[in-house]
């Protein structure tokens, strides 16, 4: 029997909820940092499941370029290092 995603997108969401709110009437002080951070970031969260979808290639291409301006030790001109990014990235 094969399962349908949005049963299961829904059956997540309604789980992630009722964790939610299990957390918040628990009055466990330690859980309300992670409590907050998935609330605020519910719907991408939810969205993953969905889509199946992150943004690690963002994350990725943010690291090359963070790694690349550390090569020169600050940027004096910008239109040159946007020039040798686009040149070597794109």
């Amino acid at each position: 029997m094969m399962v349908c995603l949005t049963d299961f997108f829904k059956f997540f969401a309604s789980r992630l909820a009722k964790w939610h709110e299990k957390v918040n009437q628990s009055g466990f002080k330690s859980f309300n940092t992670i409590s907050r951070s998935i609330m605020n970031h519910y719907q991408t969260i939810l969205n993953y499941f969905h889509n199946r979808s992150t943004n690690a290639s963002a994350e990725s291409f943010n690291a090359k370029i963070k790694a690349f301006r550390s090569q020169f030790r600050g940027i004096r001109n910008v239109e040159f290092f946007l020039l040798r990014l686009t040149n070597i990235y794109a």
